[in-house]
């Protein structure tokens, strides 16, 4: 997470990786694949997932729209890849295969999360202990953290496309 006092810096931070990206862009020197399918697996970019538990687990896909759609696959290969830093990189067993997935934020508005290092970020009742933060505020096609209001004590920002900002607060007991 970051905090609206450094929001030049995340600016400056911001622009750099934008530049960067289109440099590695035009010098095709990426190695990540845009694979729809990766390893023969049934997910594909643009899918929603819920990530399972454990290493072991099976990663299913959700409808978009569901509340325990919290992760969107943003890339994915048949082999491990860097992933952006507004991603996290996760591998899922998925029917068919072994993926490497990087996987964006799919906050709803009004909903609240529990985010832990050793799980990653699922969604909880807003009412509950488990709850770390709240999303106030969601913006479609946009990565800009001055756009969040004063009710947002921090921001998550999704600089590749598509853009999106999370208003973020924590959740009131």
């Amino acid at each position: 997470m970051k905090f609206p006092g450094a929001r030049l810096l995340a600016r400056v931070v911001l622009a750099l990786v934008a530049v960067a990206a289109v440099i590695v862009t035009l010098v095709g020197c990426s190695s990540a694949k845009d694979d729809s399918k990766a390893g023969g697996s049934s997910a594909k970019v643009g899918d929603c997932i819920v990530k399972g538990a454990s290493a072991d687990a099976k990663t299913e896909t959700v409808d978009c729209s569901s509340d325990k759609a919290v992760y969107k696959i943003a890339q994915s290969s048949d082999k491990k890849v860097d992933c952006a830093t507004d991603y996290t990189a996760y591998q899922a067993n998925l029917a068919g295969g072994t993926a490497f997935l990087c996987l964006a934020p799919n906050f709803k508005q009004g909903s609240c999360y529990n985010e832990s290092s050793a799980a990653g970020v699922k969604s909880v009742d807003c009412g509950s202990t488990e709850a770390t933060f709240k999303v106030v505020k969601r913006i479609d096609g946009e990565a800009d953290e001055l756009l969040c209001g004063a009710d947002a004590d921090s921001f998550r920002l999704i600089s590749e496309a598509p853009k999106t900002t999370f208003c973020l607060a924590k959740p009131k007991a």
